[in-house]
């Protein structure tokens, strides 16, 4: 039996975008992969993350912000950075762990520019199932989207 690969999930806040990442993998690769999340900061879980997720039959509501550092001693095979400012600031890993950026919009942001012009909940929703959505995507091909990446 092949061992799974170990990926960590990292985001600034590990509040939204690297939360669903790990949820997805979790529940579509779980047989293959073990994921995990963090953040270069903690920011606690988002809820419009965890009512997103839900709404597409994933509970991350268990989940929990951590901090990068809880993470520097475990064997990962994999970091990937979510978001740009967690790529600039990644710390570093061992050689055998990859590191690669795949950015994702922040549905935060987006949801409080869309309030800024006049949106309601349901529209700033949208952001975060558009990034659910995307997240999902990529997590559908792994490991074969960054296999050549972490060998």
């Amino acid at each position: 039996m092949t061992e799974k690969l170990k990926i960590l999930f990292l985001c600034t806040g590990n509040s939204c975008r690297s939360q669903m990442a790990e949820g997805w993998t979790r529940k579509l690769k779980g047989d293959i992969v073990d994921a995990y999340s963090a953040g270069v900061e903690t920011h606690g879980l988002n809820p419009n993350a965890v009512k997103v997720m839900a709404e597409a039959g994933v509970d991350i509501s268990s989940q929990r912000s951590k901090l990068v550092n809880e993470f520097m001693d475990m064997k990962l095979d994999g970091v990937i950075t979510v978001c740009g400012h967690a790529h600039e600031t990644c710390p570093y890993f061992p050689p055998r762990c990859k590191v690669i950026h795949v950015g994702f919009d922040d549905p935060p942001q987006m949801a409080r520019e869309l309030a800024e012009q006049g949106a309601d909940e349901a529209q700033q929703l949208d952001c975060y199932r558009k990034v659910r959505d995307e997240i999902k995507a990529f997590v559908e091909k792994l490991p074969e989207n960054i296999n050549s990446r972490i060998a």
